[in-house]
């Protein structure tokens, strides 16, 4: 996604867009938004990409009824009946050329149900549903080769839809007649000219490729929890499914560490790459207390001195901040990550030089095609990503990072797009922002 439009959502009133980039970080006050920014993300993946009715309670966004995430500008009679949220993302061949996709939600038993959906780019659009049920409307030819829109058919509600959303694909036959005139429009009247074909054959493609793409659960968004599961000092096996809190990731480890060496030497080699550069620890290993799947397991863990190598320790011996790492860090590395991180508060329990090499961290990450949204409260997380940025640490450019400022107003929030210049200097920074530790640094220096 390069970019995400939202109105009347939770704190956000009017209609406002917000930049996305490769690496995108949401800064603010508490309270401001910034969850519920990343819940409309993964809501709008699910609509769009996955087939799926969005679920606006799935941890770690727990956001409540309709009436909880519509916004409300003052006492219950005031509550609005729908509200809006959209996307852009750049074609992957067309890079000059946007599709948006377009929801509003609607009260549906208590939940928010996406009533109208359009897939649209510049002025070609071909998906549209309504409010009475779902529709997929498609453009295509009929018997007396009209080339139109055309109605497939209509569902009571999302969950009884038998087709996905995006059902539509201009073949290359349909592109040449229409250039020809071999297929009469009813779309205005006139015959389609070269430039609206391009625009609706570059909608097809973008559609046809995410078809192929299909839906497996990896490729759906990582969506992390602000406080990760607690260590313990044996594991028993269980099932490796992914969860927000990590409570999956050391069986996940040990599973690899059993069955696919290979990839657990790569991943291990990752992390503690990490490691060391931060500084929480050295080494990583699986203890197995059996050779059988079902054997019990401990996550050893080793600290490095300046001279040598410290005692192989329990993972819940080495302090709080590992294992509040450890989760993170392994969604980051893992070889079958997915496209897409939403991630809050990363540097929780971490020590400030830790903060930084995850700022380091996101920067690799991003230069190697994933999209990371993180959520922050670290300047240090912030800095880092600036001098890197600065120094071509990584190759990530300026504009491959979005600085995110919510702002909070009177009954609502305002989202700053901010940027980065080539000395990682922040642009279009409104007066607001950093100005608490402005006047903090004033104040220690006794200004």
């Amino acid at each position: 996604m390069d970019s995400v439009t939202l109105k009347n959502y939770r704190c956000f009133r009017e209609e406002q867009t917000a930049r996305l980039a490769p690496l995108t970080l949401l800064v603010g006050e508490n309270s401001t938004g910034k969850t519920s920014f990343l819940a409309i993300l993964r809501a709008l993946w699910d609509v769009a990409f996955a087939d799926r009715a969005p679920d606006f309670r799935e941890e770690p966004y727990d956001l409540g009824s309709f009436e909880d995430i519509v916004h409300n500008r003052g006492g219950h009679a005031d509550t609005l009946g729908s509200f809006e949220a959209g996307f852009a993302q750049k074609h992957p061949q067309y890079r000059n050329y946007a599709v948006h996709y377009d929801a509003t939600f609607k009260n549906y038993n208590g939940a928010p149900f996406p009533a109208k959906r359009r897939l649209h780019g510049k002025e070609a659009w071909i998906v549209q549903t309504d409010d009475k049920g779902v529709a997929l409307l498609r453009f295509g030819t009929t018997h007396n080769k009209k080339w139109r829109q055309r109605e497939s058919r209509r569902y009571a509600s999302y969950a009884d839809t038998d087709d996905r959303l995006f059902p539509i694909v201009m073949s290359p036959l349909i592109r040449r007649s229409l250039l020809s005139g071999e297929i009469d429009s009813e779309c205005g009247g006139d015959n389609p000219t070269s430039d609206d074909v391009d625009k609706i054959w570059r909608l097809s493609t973008f559609i046809s490729r995410h078809k192929r793409i299909g839906r497996p659960s990896n490729l759906r968004p990582f969506a992390g929890a602000p406080v990760r599961s607690r260590p313990r000092r044996t594991y028993d096996p269980s099932r490796p499914a992914r969860d927000a809190e990590g409570e999956y990731i050391p069986a996940y480890l040990a599973n690899l560490y059993r069955g696919n060496s290979d990839e657990w030497q790569k991943l291990k080699a990752s992390l503690e790459g990490f490691g060391r550069k931060s500084g929480l620890f050295g080494d990583i290993s699986v203890m197995s207390y059996g050779k059988t799947s079902g054997a019990p397991f401990q996550i050893r863990i080793r600290k490095w001195g300046k001279l040598r190598k410290g005692v192989d320790r329990n993972l819940i011996d080495v302090g709080y901040g590992v294992s509040q790492a450890l989760p993170m860090l392994t969604e980051l590395l893992r070889p079958d990550s997915p496209q897409m991180f939403l991630l809050q508060q990363p540097e929780v329990h971490l020590h400030p030089s830790a903060q930084a090499a995850l700022g380091s961290l996101f920067c690799a990450v991003a230069a190697q095609g994933k999209q990371l949204i993180v959520e922050t409260h670290s300047d240090y997380i912030i800095d880092r990503v600036r001098m890197d940025v600065r120094d071509k640490t990584t190759g990530l450019k300026p504009d491959d990072v979005s600085i995110l400022y919510f702002e909070r107003g009177d009954l609502d929030v305002k989202i700053h797009s901010i940027r980065l210049d080539e000395m990682g200097n922040v642009l279009d920074a409104p007066h607001s922002y950093g100005k608490f530790f402005m006047e903090e640094t004033r104040r220690s220096l006794g200004l």
